[in-house]
């Protein structure tokens, strides 16, 4: 990886806006995009481009994403990988379930992209407080890749292997915590 990755950043929700408010603002260089513009656009004052296209977060190094559930994520995951540029990883944040998340897995191994699934435990009231935490899966390189990034994010990052980890198993772990 080189020492500074571009970054797309797919969803400025409540939680995506945030999480990508502190990446602007811990220095990554992030291209944001959300289905309502306006809503991405206050990211600029945190040091963030707005995109008007989903298809330009395509040549981006790593995108994240932070959408509502499956059905968005697969479908703004069609739109991310329809042109010729891809990222060279995805990282899900979404509330997706096991079998979303393995059919996200085997999308993007086919076009040889790299997959970490990275449910969070918080909300954006957690964000704010710098106490939100990940737990992840997929490659271990991967994880070591990313790892600058998600603590630009949040304080903790717990890798939990090669398996598939889903939102609901996040919840199940933190409470556990």
């Amino acid at each position: 990886m080189s020492a500074r990755p571009s970054v797309g950043w797919i969803g400025t929700g409540r939680m995506g806006y945030e999480m990508a408010a502190r990446l602007a603002r811990g220095g990554a260089d992030v291209l944001a995009w959300n289905r309502t513009r306006a809503k991405a656009e206050p990211l600029a004052q945190c040091g963030a481009k707005v995109a008007d296209r989903l298809s330009a977060l395509a040549a981006r190094d790593i995108v994240f994403c932070m959408v509502a559930a499956w059905k968005d994520v697969k479908q703004v995951m069609g739109e991310l990988l329809a042109g010729k540029n891809q990222p060279r990883m995805v990282i899900e944040c979404s509330s997706i379930s096991l079998e979303g998340s393995a059919e996200l897995r085997a999308m993007l191994a086919q076009r040889g992209i790299d997959y970490l699934a990275a449910p969070v435990s918080g909300n954006a009231k957690v964000i704010k407080a710098g106490k939100l935490s990940f737990v992840c899966s997929g490659p271990r390189k991967s994880f070591d890749e990313a790892l600058p990034l998600l603590r630009m994010i949040a304080p903790a990052a717990s890798y939990v292997g090669e398996g598939r980890v889903s939102s609901r198993s996040a919840t199940t772990c933190s409470s556990a915590w």
